[in-house]
């Protein structure tokens, strides 16, 4: 006789008398000749609950889970009810259309917890969540280091299992992630809770830890803002919504991984102010800002960034274009995605769902008649060799490319199939970076450089020495073998850290380069090949940041090899 009481029997009861709910509700939708809907596999939207309140929608057996302009959707147990149709007249009398499903008592149930998450959440509008400047406000004042917002969050999550509602912790989590700045949130399920780790400055840094419990209310709100499919938990999930503060739109970036103890949530903040630094602020040294001036500036030529995820390059693209922008061009760009809205610029998003490519939106931008075209990444033989015949046809195109340096890009050009004698005629700069993290002016302190670091950084500023011999880079913040390191402070979140800063390097397609493309060559056969120009490379340009107390020695060591040979 089997055992009722064991975990599994019961769910399987529950399961069977679900099933026997949904057919019974077929039947019934079959007689008052309406659709039939299975409520738990349809994802309910929160406007359109919210227009019905809890306690009439209980009392006449109702949810509202779709609206769509004026069109609401409703999910009813039985049409017998003066309740529901008091509903109906005042929906109406509101200009609402109103499309009537039946389902289930218990599908109908779960809709009407829903309830729980948007009662303190304010109306969104065409997936447009608002995020008050009140509560920015309100939670400022309160945040001075990390540590406070892992308490903040701590009493939001008490008060989620105590009373419902989840709304509050999922504005704190956001709201925090804008005051800190954080690049990207992470929310990490683990065998016994879930961790919530920010990106601030390029690194993450863990913040608190939540309840388990919480784990489901938490992903199934941020699934209901970014246009998620609820039922959907064993394949990757990509969506979006936005956060209006004092007119500042901010898009978060939602993707959704299944894992071991459930699904791992990053969003990733697309914050206009963290994105729109100035050409002059991006911490070029003053040899290669001069060529980058010269080479923007110019009617035609290919213009490549390289570096990985997270270096840097829309930024700095982004900060090449506000500096050539004018009445007098036509500026078209083709992005995945759109990060930063600028004026007087065309700007197009990739989507692979309709088929819109890299590809295919470059082809359709040359028909626009543009001056400059950004392509967001060059990943394929077409792309590439479009771009090039751009570049050779009067167009000024900018571009990304998956490379670790910049010599790597011509080698890389050669495996996409572009000929090297086509390539010396339209590609004119090649360029690499990474982002260190600032030293924060408030806090830093200097320290005695030890042997090694002063043997490697003498042997890197002779190397500048060598490719420079008018320049000095041992300026007077260069004190007696002294270097910064970071101390930790409130203003920076007891990191020691406050902001980040480009490391460059470049190489112009120039005769020498020229010539040693048409011979199949390495990285290091570029390097030499390059030395003329005089273009310091990023273990070079980060020392000197490092010398002159912009960062630390260990920071740079974090995003470049300082240990590579020298050539």
């Amino acid at each position: 006789m089997p055992n009722f009481n064991d975990d599994s029997q019961l769910r399987r009861v529950d399961d069977l008398r679900a099933k026997e709910a949904e057919k019974l509700s077929q039947l019934l939708a079959d007689k008052y000749q309406l659709p039939y809907l299975d409520l738990s596999q349809t994802a309910i939207n929160t406007d359109a609950l919210r227009l019905i309140p809890e306690i009439e929608a209980r009392e006449a057996g109702v949810a509202a889970f779709k609206l769509v302009g004026r069109t609401i959707s409703l999910a009813i147990m039985s049409p017998n009810n003066q309740k529901l149709n008091a509903i109906l007249e005042d929906l109406k009398g509101k200009n609402f259309a109103i499309t009537l499903y039946l389902a289930s008592e218990i599908g109908v149930a779960r809709a009407w917890e829903r309830y729980r998450e948007i009662s303190r959440s304010e109306r969104t509008e065409a997936g447009l969540i608002e995020i008050s400047s009140e509560v920015i406000t309100e939670i400022i004042p309160k945040i001075k280091t990390l540590d406070d917002i892992k308490n903040l969050l701590g009493v939001e999550a008490e008060k989620t299992l105590s009373e419902g509602g989840i709304t509050g912790i999922v504005e704190m989590i956001l709201a925090g992630a804008l005051v800190t700045e954080a690049s990207d949130i992470h929310l990490e399920p683990e065998e016994e809770d879930i961790r919530l780790r920010y990106r601030l400055d390029g690194v993450l840094e863990d913040i608190t830890h939540f309840n388990k419990k919480i784990n489901r209310q938490v992903n199934s709100r941020l699934k209901l803002m970014s246009g998620l499919k609820l039922n959907v938990t064993q394949s990757a999930q990509d969506g979006r919504f936005s956060i209006k503060i004092d007119d500042v739109e901010i898009e978060i970036r939602t993707s959704v991984l299944p894992g071991a103890y459930g699904e791992t949530i990053v969003l990733r903040v697309l914050n206009p102010k963290n994105i729109a630094v100035s050409f002059t602020d991006l911490g070029i040294e003053t040899h290669l800002f001069e060529i980058f001036n010269r080479e923007i500036r110019k009617p035609n030529g290919l213009i490549l960034l390289t570096g990985p995820t997270g270096s840097g390059k829309t930024t700095t693209l982004y900060a090449f274009l506000r500096e050539i922008n004018n009445p007098e061009s036509k500026i078209i760009t083709i992005e995945d995605p759109i990060e930063y809205h600028l004026n007087g610029v065309s700007q197009t998003q990739v989507n692979r769902a309709k088929k819109y490519t890299f590809l295919s939106g470059l082809r359709a931008a040359l028909r626009q008649d543009p001056d400059v075209i950004m392509v967001g990444e060059i990943r394929d033989e077409e792309t590439a060799k479009i771009a090039i015949n751009s570049a050779l046809t009067g167009h000024l195109v900018l571009s990304t490319l998956h490379t670790n340096n910049a010599a790597g890009t011509i080698p890389r050009l050669i495996d996409l199939g572009i000929n090297p004698k086509i390539m010396s005629s339209s590609l004119t700069v090649a360029a690499a970076q990474r982002l260190v993290r600032k030293l924060c002016l408030k806090c830093r302190q200097e320290k005695v450089t030890d042997t090694k670091e002063l043997e490697l950084i003498n042997k890197v500023l002779a190397n500048i020495k060598a490719k420079r011999p008018e320049f000095n880079p041992l300026s007077a913040s260069w004190r007696s073998g002294k270097t910064w390191e970071p101390v930790g402070c409130e203003d920076c979140h007891q990191t020691g850290y406050k902001g980040r800063i480009g490391v460059f390097e470049a190489i112009i397609m120039d005769d020498s380069i020229a010539q040693v493309a048409t011979t199949n060559p390495s990285e290091r056969d570029i390097v030499l090949a390059a030395k003329p120009q005089k273009i310091l490379d990023m273990r070079e340009d980060g020392v000197l940041k490092v010398v002159s107390g912009v960062t630390a020695l260990a920071e740079l060591g974090r995003v470049i090899d300082l240990d590579a040979p020298f050539f």
